[in-house]
């Protein structure tokens, strides 16, 4: 399907380039109050944009409808709308995550659609999903949920995990009757966020896998 974008103010993502579209998204205002249960940690704008301008280039953005699956300030919200997203909508539990993605989107002149919902409850279908689900540090196994409803709801889904992780994932798409197309490393720079932290930052290495 291929959702005709009726805003003519929107991006043109033809002359948009990747470093182009990372300094666009470096403006995303990071969570105010992040929940620790939630794992709230936003999506570095450089990796975000590099995940976004590769789907792009294989035909999963432009006049695509969107879903950022647990969208938290809305990054990859904002980024798809800007490489011509037909249509895009952030999903999330959190209602102060849900104000500032509202306000990031507002300052970049973007049209998305926000909806306050438990992933267990989001209803829709969409062309692609992104989305950055929780590493399950906090609760075990907390990706899974973002996952089935991922795969129920969109042939083509772009999710970050832990890297080793990725084994399982292939496993757990592949009882779905889906595989991962490929996966790539990136370095995912954790700052010093919540009061059990004990270093300044954390680096790990993280996948993001696309399921199809």
């Amino acid at each position: 399907m291929c959702w005709e974008t009726v805003n003519n103010n929107h991006s043109d993502s033809t002359m948009m380039k990747r470093k182009d579209l990372e300094m666009a998204l470096q403006s995303v205002r990071n969570f105010e109050s992040p929940d620790p249960a939630l794992e709230q940690y936003m999506t570095p704008a450089t990796m975000a944009a590099d995940i976004l301008f590769d789907a792009y280039r294989r035909g999963d953005v432009a006049g695509m409808k969107v879903v950022d699956l647990g969208c938290g300030t809305g990054m990859f919200s904002i980024g798809a709308w800007m490489l011509g997203a037909g249509m895009v909508t952030g999903y999330d539990v959190s209602e102060a995550a849900l104000r500032t993605a509202h306000a990031n989107a507002e300052s970049a002149g973007a049209e998305i659609g926000f909806v306050l919902s438990d992933v267990s409850e989001v209803d829709d279908v969409a062309d692609t999903v992104f989305m950055n689900p929780p590493f399950g540090c906090q609760n075990r196994n907390a990706d899974r949920p973002f996952l089935d409803r991922a795969m129920d709801m969109a042939e083509c889904v772009y999710s970050i995990h832990i890297a080793e992780t990725v084994g399982f994932v292939e496993e757990y798409c592949e009882r779905r009757g889906r595989s991962v197309a490929f996966s790539k490393i990136y370095k995912y720079e954790i700052p010093h966020t919540f009061v059990f932290h004990t270093k300044t930052k954390k680096t790990v290495d993280v996948a993001v896998v696309n399921i199809r």
